[in-house]
């Protein structure tokens, strides 16, 4: 009696105890370390668990006293459990005397556990169901050992166990709590949706553990969100709000969730009073990026799209504002902006989204780097298009119209430039700049540091802006060329550079400057027109196929038919405009399709309207220009060159005058590239250049020809590795 009372207090109150208190800290801290993303559905149970190799690990050897003091953690804990069991058990008869020893193997098993050891902790669950009575210890194994069965993959023997456990009418609250939060955990496993819910009803209906009860609740919310039911959602998000007890992180997330749920039903009063005053309260300060982000996401619902950008640079700027709910801000800045056309600012805002993600290859990351290399092609052909209609405009006026605009023009930049002197002066004298030589008494030197001394700091910034201008911070500010560099990022030929002329500052107040660079000969504004119209069609086109952005497109496509374009642009502009008013306006989607049909009644596109079943049997006889050189460029992906050769020259004459024409000589270019050598290609190429100029194709081409260092007298022709690869890869694969 004396020995098992002896080894008994003592592993309880030393060796078990010292391990308890050990494991508790370490459990303690893998809590507080655990960032719950709420922006997704919360785990049920918050444990990260790392991809590793299921092995059976040797038990640790046994420590000395030394260096049991220097173990942390969970790994001190086992080692303390190890000792309690190696020491003081006191087995006799095959019946265990120390009454301590199942809680030193049920603390070996959950240590193993949170070391993410699964098989050696299930051998520990196992030995204590398989030796010891304890009801209440046994209870408690059987959860731990479902959940490192779940751990395991075995979901099947876990709710096997779990069922057996909860026929037990007589067990605890807080076990009945955590073995339907654990068979919650077991069927979240399994993605069965409906089942989790069921169980984790009924956690929350035996809860005693305030914190196990939160979690379980903000769960509930987002799972019946996801089942589109919302008023059961916002039940449970309304139930955790007025839980008092429950950690605050959960409580606040709540709110927010709340507001996404936001609908028809709800008081927009009542939902921006909430959101304001959460807002108001310091406490909320670490969330108020996701606060003001859920605010501007209402307010865009409601179209108040001002107030939106607003509370969406609020989130971005807050000081606490977490990377993640930045890119969703600029994400939401970028969407904006494009449904307003400002693409050249949503490119840049969805640019900032890209910098700040850690992994690119998720869903709505991939999906926003696809977005934005398209960007890059409105932005070229809304340019095109913006300056276009400003340089035919201008040629349209008269001469005494003309030097009127001018004329307004050169009195505002004088306007501009006198208040930009004078606001330099003013600056110039608070810095302390123009009065060096006068008394100091009025000037605060604070100090003998430099930046201390407002009149010398002040003096030396104006001096370093007239020595170097406005420099950006970067390395090698110094270079000269730093002042004037731009560079072209978008990875887009830009046609509107040749048309670009970079204004002369010593001339930029001469009227017969401006004069001088209007376009005079007929042939100059018959090429601007032909680029202009060309760019409002590419833009119809993306807008329609890549965006479905069909008011846009609609907009675009209507313009061009006002700039009487080229006859054959006139049949595709009707036809696609017949297709993009069928998402939105019948009436109009009609009156092309009638157009089209009455004055084409033999063109490719009445067939594909008049036999839709036909086009879907893909009779070749009646695909559009479109279809036919994705078809061709299917054929060049899988390298039968010959095939596209022939079908890209049948193409060039079947579609004659379309404007698809271009892309399917480059196309046939590259296939000759792959059967007949370099120099054909450069022929080729050559061709395309000089008979489309204008076009994206004819661009790509001179840029080739550009890249070869050879001529057609016969020098060899030297390409490094990847002129090689853009020469084998043509640029557009869609239309």
């Amino acid at each position: 009696m004396v020995n098992r009372s002896f080894h008994s207090v003592t592993t309880k109150y030393n060796v078990l105890y010292n391990g308890q208190v050990a494991f508790d800290q370490e459990k303690q801290q893998i809590d507080d370390r655990y960032n719950d993303n709420f922006w997704v559905r919360l785990p049920i149970e918050p444990l990260k668990i790392v991809e590793q190799e299921i092995t059976i690990d040797e038990a640790p050897k046994e420590k000395k006293e030394d260096e049991e003091e220097a173990l942390e953690g969970f790994e001190k804990a086992e080692q303390k459990a190890i000792k309690a069991i190696q020491k003081h058990s006191m087995k006799i008869a095959n019946i265990e005397r120390n009454k301590q020893i199942d809680d030193a193997y049920l603390l070996l098993g959950k240590t193993r556990y949170y070391q993410q050891r699964f098989v050696p902790a299930l051998e520990a669950f196992n030995f204590i169901l398989g030796n010891y009575t304890d009801l209440d210890l046994r209870d408690e194994t059987k959860i731990w050992q479902a959940k490192t069965l779940v751990r395991l993959q075995n979901e099947k023997l876990a709710i096997e166990t779990l069922d057996i456990l909860l026929k037990d009418d007589t067990l605890p609250l807080e076990i009945i709590e955590n073995a339907y939060t654990t068979k919650a955990m077991v069927y979240e496993s399994l993605d069965s949706t409906e089942a989790i819910i069921k169980n984790l009803n009924k956690a929350v209906l035996y809860s005693v553990n305030k914190k196990l009860k939160a979690r379980n609740l903000f769960i509930l919310g987002q799972l019946y969100r996801e089942q589109q039911n919302i008023d059961s959602s916002n039940i449970a998000f309304e139930q955790l709000i007025n839980f008092r007890k429950a950690p605050y992180r959960y409580k606040i997330h709540a709110q927010i969730d709340r507001a996404k749920n936001y609908g028809s039903t709800d008081s927009t009063e009542l939902v921006f009073k909430t959101l304001n005053k959460l807002i108001k309260d310091r406490d909320n300060r670490p969330y108020l990026d996701e606060l003001y982000y859920q605010k501007a996401l209402i307010e865009i619902e409601n179209d108040s799209v001002d107030l939106a950008i607003e509370n969406l640079n609020n989130s971005i700027r807050t000081n606490d504002a977490k990377p993640f709910q930045q890119e969703l801000s600029y994400e939401a800045l970028g969407g904006i902006n494009f449904e307003k056309a400002n693409f050249k600012l949503a490119g840049a805002y969805y640019d900032s989204v890209l910098q700040l993600a850690n992994n690119r290859n998720t869903k709505r990351i991939r999906r926003l780097t696809r977005v934005r290399k398209s960007l890059d092609e409105v932005i070229l052909f809304e340019g095109i298009a913006q300056v276009g209609d400003s340089i035919l405009t201008i040629a349209a006026m008269s001469e005494e119209e003309q030097t009127a605009y001018y004329q307004k023009y050169i009195d505002q930049l004088k306007i501009e430039a006198e208040e930009a002197k004078k606001k330099e002066e003013t600056a110039i004298q608070n810095s302390g700049f123009g009065d060096l030589g006068s008394s100091n008494d009025n000037v605060d030197t604070g100090g003998s540091f430099y930046f201390y001394n407002v009149s010398v700091a002040g003096f030396g910034a104006q001096e370093f802006k007239r020595v170097w201008g406005n420099r950006t911070l970067e390395d090698n500010w110094r270079l000269s060329e730093k002042l004037t560099l731009v560079t072209n990022t978008s990875g887009v030929d830009n046609p509107l550079a040749e048309t670009k002329i970079p204004i002369d500052e010593s001339k930029k107040f001469d009227l017969d400057y401006y004069l001088g660079g209007i376009p005079k000969e007929q042939a100059a504004i018959d090429s601007i027109g032909v680029l202009r119209n060309d760019a409002y069609y590419q833009l119809g086109l993306i807008y329609k196929e890549q965006f479905k952005e069909y008011q846009l497109a609609a907009d675009r496509l209507e313009t061009l038919l006002t700039l009487s374009p080229k006859e054959n642009l006139i049949l595709p502009i009707k036809y696609h405009l017949h297709k993009i008013y069928a998402n939105f306006d019948v009436e109009k989607s009609n009156k092309y399709k009638e157009e089209v049909v009455t004055n084409y009644p033999d063109s490719r596109y009445a067939t594909i309207i008049l036999n839709p079943d036909e086009v879907l049997a893909f009779d070749s006889k009646i695909k559009t220009p479109e279809d036919v050189y994705n078809e061709i460029y299917c054929r060049y992906d899988f390298q039968h060159y010959e095939e596209v050769y022939l079908r890209a020259e049948k193409a060039v004459q079947q579609f004659k005058d379309l404007p698809i024409i271009p892309k399917f000589e480059l196309l046939k270019a590259y296939a000759i590239k792959q059967t007949k050598g370099i120099e054909a290609f450069k022929k080729a190429i050559d061709f395309v250049a000089l008979s489309y100029p204008n076009t994206v194709e004819g661009k790509h081409a001179i840029k080739l020809l550009s890249d070869i260092d050879g001529s057609a007298s016969g020098k060899t022709i030297k390409l490094d590795a990847t002129e090689k690869e853009n020469m084998n890869t043509p640029p557009l694969k869609k239309n």
